[in-house]
């Protein structure tokens, strides 16, 4: 494991009624992300515990990875899509190891 890389932790709220439908658009993400250039790891979690709750867990080699992901056409269409379905904005952070 290299401590030099981006970590991002991105935690998704569904509307409840919407759990379904965002999961759906959510997956959609994983394939062509991983495809990326500077992709380490790209996974999707979902609480146990409050089904509404996804996070993806993500490690790129650095910023500029991480921003062509995000300025992507996968991440572009998605973001449409997520409109009216989220019970509140994406919690986005980045992270740098410590030790």
């Amino acid at each position: 494991m290299r401590k030099d890389t981006l970590r991002v932790v991105a935690r998704i709220r569904a509307l409840p009624d919407k759990v379904d439908a965002v999961r759906s658009i959510l997956v959609e993400l994983i394939e062509p992300t991983r495809k990326e250039e500077g992709c380490l790891v790209y996974e999707l979690l979902q609480n146990r515990s409050d089904p509404t709750d996804f996070t993806f867990v993500e490690e790129w080699e650095g910023d500029p990875s991480l921003n062509s992901h995000a300025a992507s056409n996968h991440m572009k269409n998605v973001g449409a899509k997520l409109q009216g379905v989220l019970a509140e904005p994406p919690d986005i952070r980045r992270y740098s190891v410590v030790q």
